[in-house]
């Protein structure tokens, strides 16, 4: 249609373009379309022509100018898009001017087209040099936003780069993290998919297999893609293709049973009504155009007749594929001609459906871009009215120039560019869903803004139906999730999506699922048997409450109250003659320590504390030096009684009662300084024993000085060994007073017992280091009153008859 100011455009109405056999001997055919009309692309170029006469009947808009129109078939080829580029450039004067006035080219003063990104590039770089501007609705490859290469080339469709990024993070947000990628041949699908690849791989996608194809391929390639969405295991498969690609795929897949497949597509197929009829996609979610309403367009799309529809070969052809029949001259020699009945209303279509307006309102919008552009060029507005000078001569270039700043709504949709050409990015997540008929319709489930803040961009508000119309999300990963516990490993030769779920090693645990690495508890704590947690670590401890602190309790105690009940034998029968032979006032003092001996062992059970640890060892060891240094001095009188009876010796004068205890007390306190010393300068003192078992805590005394308590030690057994050799010295002297071969007897068993002490006590792990302490002072303290003050007691208790001083005095026999 002609006008003041020509709009040209270029849309993909038919699939195919017709093959060309070139001989060389005769001029080759002109380019031409083949196949069957693509009705969403005939209502895209009706959609264009709508909105040129809305313009031309506004008052506001370009008053008093009417723009015309120049609408191409690109057949979806780049050959045919070239080829109307240059027309559209040149314009359609049959006359080529050879001389320098260049005027006459590029008549139109913009184009709307092409739909598809590959067409879009080639028409870009033909019209680019001549600045005109191309303002495309459906071209959404990421390349075209290089303004270098690109300089007059608008969108008001989203860039594949925010898509892109839209779908890596919807496949993240499902915890997809294993699928397959398929593509068109194409720059709208080979750019589309490497934006995707690489936003996926920043997300933690691995991708199983990438594969591309296109409509004009062999059929054989077109299968081998489909043989592998069947075979291989990603559940989740991703189409960046454009509607006709993905149209053949989907019938290749539909002639052989096809697994499950949970698809995630591009905008340009997803929302494509014609591709609805594939029932096995159904669930299939991806991002698409906002809905939009276009007040009158469905009218228009409806007010056509067969009157209207002759004048156009486009629409005859339309017509007579929807309704079977022929029109015009052609219907004289055909059976099934059309008889005027024909309503279009009747029939289901996408150049009918205005259901879904997404795309079209992109060409919409195209259209107004550049009414207002022209507008801004030519139209100036004084005291509020709007004056446009239909003489006034503008350039494509002035168009180009205002294209860049227009900024306006319309039907209250924004309309502006960025300094990219590209608009605000905004989608609506959608999803196939079987409706109460049966039919599958595109369902709106939420909305993604690239312009909001990172983290806030998609918001779903709708529950989905995923593939086979379940209702759970499908699972498609290489590998299980590993649980908390486990670490992953990657498979040798695998992407990191494929691992291994290994146990945390000892120590260690992981609190995460798909943890990629273990961690170790803190130096108190200790894994549970999972190991997805850190626990106290028990604390361990010679209790009162165990069984073993108990029986060294009671042994303890026990001893305690045999050495009493001993000391009260004594004491009921201190008189008698086997009491008074033996040195009473040593022999008392001697049961009065091992009492204490007996007792101090239990300072050695219970939890550690500053003073039990301080407690503990240094009452051990002075209550057993006062217990050797009885022994020595009852040990020492004996010899001392033998060696005073011999003529001219009066010895017992020099070693008598007082005398003994002079020895007793310097003999323990020489342990009281040992162990004060001990006390000042390096105390015992409580602390975790975490080495020795490393699931649990051992409480225990470290000695401070390890100095100090070999020295306690090294002191009691250098008193034992002095009295062990006197007692050997005196075991052979005479009379049946003599308790001499005892204390050697209890002598034996005292170093016996302290010299398998070290070695045990150095080699027991944790609270028996203390159970055998316990053992050894109990057991040389029951050896010395046993071994002592036995056979006295059961003289005293048993056999009166023998404690009588004329018995003692009996030097042929104890």
């Amino acid at each position: 249609m002609d006008g003041d100011y020509v709009i040209g455009g270029v849309f993909s109405i038919h699939y195919y373009m017709h093959t060309v056999k070139h001989n060389y001997t005769t001029m080759p055919d002109s380019i031409r379309c083949s196949g069957s009309i693509d009705a969403r692309e005939l209502r895209f170029s009706r959609t264009m022509i709508f909105a040129i006469e809305e313009i031309n009947n506004n008052t506001e808009l370009l008053p008093g100018i009417k723009l015309g129109y120049q609408i191409y078939d690109s057949c979806a080829s780049v050959p045919v898009a070239v080829h109307v580029a240059f027309q559209l450039s040149s314009g359609l004067d049959p006359v080529f001017y050879t001389g320098d006035n260049c005027s006459q080219s590029g008549t139109v003063m913009a184009i709307v087209g092409e739909s598809g990104s590959t067409p879009s590039i080639s028409m870009s770089r033909i019209i680019g040099p001549f600045n005109v501007p191309q303002v495309s609705h459906f071209a959404t490859c990421a390349c075209l936003s290089d303004k270098q290469q690109y300089p007059s080339f608008f969108r008001t469709i989203p860039s594949d780069q925010f898509q892109a990024d839209a779908l890596a993070k919807l496949v993240k947000h499902f915890g997809w993290t294993w699928i397959g990628a398929i593509r068109s041949d194409s720059d709208y699908g080979n750019n589309g998919m490497a934006s995707f690849l690489d936003a996926a791989h920043k997300e933690g996608i691995c991708v199983e297999y990438s594969e591309s194809f296109y409509r004009t391929h062999p059929r054989s390639r077109i299968q081998r893609v489909a043989d592998i969405i069947r075979r291989t295991t990603a559940v989740v498969v991703v189409a960046f293709t454009a509607p006709g690609d993905m149209r053949i795929l989907l019938e290749e897949l539909s002639l052989k049973p096809t697994p499950p497949r949970q698809w995630i597509g591009s905008e340009a197929w997803l929302t494509d009504s014609d591709m609805l009829r594939f029932s096995f996609c159904a669930g299939a979610i991806g991002f698409g155009i906002e809905k939009s309403v276009i007040p009158g367009l469905r009218d228009f799309l409806l007010d056509l007749s067969p009157s209207k529809v002759a004048v156009s070969p486009v629409l005859t052809e339309f017509w007579e594929e929807e309704f079977n029949c022929r029109l015009g001259q052609r219907s004289a020699t055909e059976i099934n001609a059309c008889d005027g009945t024909e309503d279009i209303e009747t029939i289901q279509s996408p150049y009918t459906d205005t259901s879904q307006l997404r795309i079209t309102n992109m060409v919409y919008k195209a259209v107004y871009a550049i009414a207002h552009a022209i507008h801004n060029a030519m139209c100036q507005e004084t005291h509020s009215i709007t004056q446009c000078d239909k003489f006034t001569s503008i350039k494509s270039k002035q168009v180009l120039t205002q294209l860049k700043k227009v900024k306006f709504s319309q039907n209250g949709y924004d309309v502006s560019f960025d300094a990219n050409g590209d608009p605000v990015a905004t989608y609506e997540l959608i999803n196939w869903q079987q409706s109460e008929s049966g039919s599958i319709e595109v369902v709106t489930v939420g909305h993604y803004d690239a312009s909001l803040p990172v983290g806030q961009e998609f918001h779903i508000n709708r529950n989905l139906t995923w593939m086979e119309g379940g209702t759970q999300v499908p699972l498609s990963v290489c590998s299980d999730s590993c649980p908390a516990g486990t670490r992953k490993v990657l498979q040798k030769g695998k992407p990191i999506c494929c691992y291994d779920c290994i146990l945390c090693p000892e120590g260690e645990i992981s609190n995460a699922t798909d943890s990629p690495e273990c961690f170790p508890c803190s130096k108190e704590f200790w894994p549970n048997a999972k190991r997805d947690t850190c626990l106290p670590k028990s604390v361990e401890f010679l209790s009162f409450n165990e069984a073993l602190g108990i029986i060294l309790a009671a042994f303890s105690v026990g001893g305690a109250c045999l050495t009493i009940i001993t000391a009260a034998v004594f004491h009921c029968h201190r008189t008698s003659p086997i009491v008074r032979a033996n040195n009473s006032e040593l022999s008392f003092l001697l049961l009065f320590s091992l009492t204490l001996c007996f007792l101090c062992s239990l300072t050695f059970i219970g939890a550690p504390s500053e003073w039990s640890c301080m407690l503990r060892h240094t009452a051990f060891g002075i209550t057993f030096v006062l217990c050797m240094s009885c022994v020595l001095g009852k040990t020492i009188v004996v010899l001392m009684a033998f060696t005073a009876t011999l003529p001219g010796r009066n010895v017992m004068k020099w070693f008598g009662p007082p005398q003994q205890r002079m020895t007793v007390v310097s003999f323990t306190s020489i342990q009281v300084v040992i162990c004060t010393l001990w006390l000042v300068l390096s105390p015992p003192f409580p602390v975790k024993n975490l080495t020795t078992y490393k699931e649990r805590i051992i409480l225990e005394c470290a000695l401070g000085s390890a100095i100090g308590f070999w020295a306690v030690l090294g002191y009691i057994g250098l008193l034992a060994v002095f009295c062990f050799v006197l007692a050997v010295l005196a075991r052979k002297l005479p009379d049946n007073f003599n308790e001499a071969k005892l204390i050697t007897f209890s002598m034996l068993i005292f170093c016996a017992v302290w010299v398998t002490f070290i070695p045990a006590y150095v080699s027991s792990p944790g609270k028996f280091t203390v159970a055998v302490e316990i053992f050894a002072i109990l057991a040389s303290s029951f050896g010395l009153i046993l071994c002592i003050f036995a056979p006295k007691c059961f003289i005293i208790l048993f056999k009166p008859e023998k404690n009588t001083k004329k018995h003692l005095m009996n030097k042929s026999q104890f």
